[in-house]
């Protein structure tokens, strides 16, 4: 007891509360790809190969740039051109090649979708396709980043399909090493082969390449045709002019787009009017995006409308205007249970009346009856890395019952309340969850002389009282 040298009235607080666990951020993605821009506007720093965190396109810009602006050669229509009809072939008269460089407009894409804060790894200036390896060094950047919970590399998309799978299994190598973070694998969608339809094709080619840490990850297919305009410069943008109507057949010169726009060049108004058709055309040309970063708004939204423990699917998706490819539920039947590999596909489909959906929460691990649902895999990440950090305290605390009891009574509190928000299943606390501690309960003896503190924790993530059981350890610094 405190000896009091003078009379007065003295005050000690003490706390009659145990520490309690503060939870992790779960849907923070990380995109990684190429930009315009390397650095913000006046600023000599350079982003190359720099995790950087953003939280609007605003700040996108100001660091990266605005999106990449593509080159393209309009055709005329295999009809050939009526200049007293323009308006007739405007439907096909732009022949695009797909865009490689879009991670500007997937990250808008993320936040149209319900994203909030994310990080972005830029591995190059767009223009110049970066090398597998490239991709691969940004994904091992992220070991300095601790707040990432999801990886996202849309642009992968353009590699060769074995780059762009040594990509998607670097990523999910990764998150199963971490344990925090969990990976969005985009099926590449490629030349179907004759004798085969496109979704058997993709499917098949995904289930043979990606190998690694299949709990620790889920894919979506297909990609998706967007609302967002595709990019360009006039002054890059070629459009294939009559040059002689009469010639059997008719011949043409190229001229650039911002030429036919320009009041000063000859024919003004049969150039007008093939400037309006080409803009017309561009103007109906939509991007079309992979649907990883679309995917991490959905989780981001349905993480902060309802909790990790929902299923990110069900939920239509902003900016959309359909798949590129229609799948029925047949074939949805093949993309989500697979007996031979057991890799699931998540089918992203339209259904009338309610827009395009995410139509499937599986991981990669399918058929793992513990780990087959992201909304599982994703809860259990969010609850190892929060009840980790909240106990790192411990290394530090006799290994004894007084300590054991702290952590026991910690644990359980965060975990109640959690049970409370519909995260696990059980009418009473004791079928959602259990938390041991102890000597001949978790440790030994020997356990306890080493300097070990064994916890374990099971959680009814999936049928009330059927637990998954996570094990903490924990090595004292006199241990």
């Amino acid at each position: 007891m405190s000896q009091y040298k003078t009379p007065d009235v003295y005050v000690r607080e003490k706390s009659i509360l145990p520490p309690s666990v503060a939870e992790v951020a779960t849907a923070i993605p990380a995109f990684i790809g190429h930009t315009t821009q390397l650095n913000e506007a006046g600023d000599a720093a350079n982003f190359l190969n720099m995790p950087v965190r953003i939280t609007s396109m605003v700040q996108f810009e100001a660091n990266f740039g605005g999106p990449y602006k593509e080159s393209f050669t309009l055709m005329p229509s295999s009809k050939g051109y009526d200049i007293t009809n323009v308006a007739a072939v405007a439907d096909d008269l732009a022949k695009l090649e797909g865009a490689k460089f879009f991670l500007h407009q997937a990250v808008s894409h993320f936040f149209a979708n319900g994203g909030g804060a994310c990080y972005v790894v830029s591995i190059g200036m767009a223009g110049t396709l970066a090398s597998k390896e490239s991709y691969s060094a940004g994904i091992d950047l992220l070991n300095k980043v601790d707040e990432v919970t999801l990886i996202s590399s849309p642009e992968a998309i353009g590699l060769d399909e074995v780059g762009h799978y040594e990509v998607q299994n670097k990523a999910l190598k990764h998150a199963e090493k971490r344990m925090d973070r969990f990976a969005l694998v985009d099926v590449q969608m490629q030349e179907t082969p004759a004798g085969t339809t496109a979704i058997v094709h993709d499917s098949e080619r995904l289930r043979a390449k990606v190998t690694q840490g299949l709990k620790y990850g889920a894919s979506y297919y297909p990609y998706l045709k967007t609302t967002i305009a595709r990019s360009y410069d006039e002054a890059n943008v070629t459009v294939k002019v009559v040059e002689d109507e009469a010639a059997d057949p008719i011949t043409y010169k190229d001229v650039m787009l911002s030429v036919l726009g320009n009041d000063d060049s000859t024919n003004t108004d049969y150039n007008a009017q093939i400037y309006n058709q080409a803009k017309a055309a561009l103007a109906k040309s939509y991007l079309v995006l992979p649907p990883s970063p679309a995917v991490a708004g959905i989780i981001a939204k349905t993480d902060k409308e309802r909790g990790v423990w929902k299923a990110p699917a069900n939920v239509a998706l902003s900016q959309v205007l359909a798949p590129t490819l229609a799948i029925d539920s047949t074939e949805q039947e093949s993309l989500n249970v697979d007996a031979i590999s057991g890799k699931s596909i998540n089918a992203i489909r339209t259904f009338v009346g309610k827009g395009t959906l995410v139509w499937g929460a599986r991981t990669l691990a399918g058929n793992d009856n513990e780990w087959r649902y992201v909304s599982v895999r994703r809860l259990f990440n969010l609850v190892e890395e929060s009840i980790q950090k909240a106990t790192q305290f411990a290394v530090f605390e006799p290994n004894t019952p007084f300590t054991w009891l702290k952590l026991k009574t910690m644990i359980e509190s965060y975990l109640e309340n959690l049970w409370r928000q519909g995260a696990f299943f059980g009418e009473t606390p004791d079928q959602a969850f259990f938390v041991n501690v102890g000597l001949g309960q978790t440790m030994t003896e020997d356990d306890i002389n080493n300097g070990v503190m064994n916890i374990e924790i099971g959680l009814a993530a999936v049928r009330p009282a059927e637990f998954i059981v996570l094990t903490f350890s924990h090595k004292s610094l006199e241990g």
